[in-house]
């Protein structure tokens, strides 16, 4: 498949010496899921925020579907296809959700009407709380809200930082199938997430940073069998792949699928 973003070798952090990311390259196709997991510190956060135009990178590159996009603002950025959904204050929380659907149409007003329609068929429940406060909903009605604030720019690629943060297993689990009915519909996806083994029991790909490195990539579901992520994730025992990644542990905001129940 044709990649619809293409990361190359990245270097780059929030001050002139200090080098968060250290030249990593990640690939994403559209339609495929892909989750970033690893270590605290290991810079995937950072990777998003040089990616979405929110830091500027110092090397590498970042394409769209073979667009030279390295270095652009995020509204650039999300003229040309590519949307983050932050972790935190994600959605406007004393605009309605319509308002806060009508803010990720910014760039494409006349067209807030039909994609504030689509959202609606695609999430039942931001229709039916349509003029309700997003201060007043629960923590994964207002994950829910800012990924549909993220369609309404509809996006090539979406990234996602922490979804499932502070939310319960339930929420946590109606978000993740969210996300896949968005990969589904020919989004391509990146996503950071802690809670690391459920992400990559759900996604296609992954990729594992230590250090602002790459430690290792493949496809998700491998990865998560693998003994070492496990012992890495969980603290528990790992097998004899156990030495590569333990020892490598030693290391020292823009706007913003198909579950609609998220509570």
């Amino acid at each position: 498949m044709s990649a619809a973003l293409e990361i190359e070798g990245v270097v780059g952090g929030y001050a002139s010496a200090d080098h968060v990311v250290k030249g990593v390259s990640v690939r994403v196709a559209a339609g495929e899921w892909v989750a970033v997991i690893g270590p605290n510190g290991a810079g995937k956060s950072t990777l998003l925020k040089l990616a979405a135009g929110l830091l500027v990178p110092r090397e590498g590159r970042v394409r769209l579907a073979g667009r030279d996009v390295t270095g652009l603002s995020p509204q650039r950025l999300i003229e040309a296809g590519l949307v983050m959904v932050p972790q935190e204050r994600n959605v406007f929380g004393a605009l309605t959700v319509d308002e806060n659907l009508a803010m990720g149409c910014v760039l494409a007003p006349r067209l807030v009407r039909e994609r504030r329609d689509a959202v609606h068929a695609r999430f039942p429940l931001l229709a039916e709380r349509r003029r309700q406060l997003a201060r007043t909903l629960s923590g994964g009605q207002r994950q829910l809200l800012a990924m549909g604030q993220a369609l309404m720019a509809a996006p090539t690629v979406l990234f996602l930082d922490e979804p499932t943060a502070g939310l319960s297993p339930k929420a946590a689990g109606e978000l993740f199938d969210t996300i896949r009915g968005i990969a589904d519909g020919g989004v391509a996806i990146l996503m950071i997430e802690q809670n690391a083994l459920e992400a990559l029991r759900r996604a296609d790909r992954a990729y594992v940073l230590v250090d602002g490195r790459n430690e290792r990539d493949g496809d998700a579901r491998a990865i998560a069998a693998d003994p070492a992520i496990r012992r890495l994730f969980l603290g528990g025992r790992g097998g004899p792949a156990d030495a590569s990644v333990a020892s490598d542990t030693t290391r020292p905001a823009v706007p913003p699928g198909a579950a609609t129940g998220v509570r």
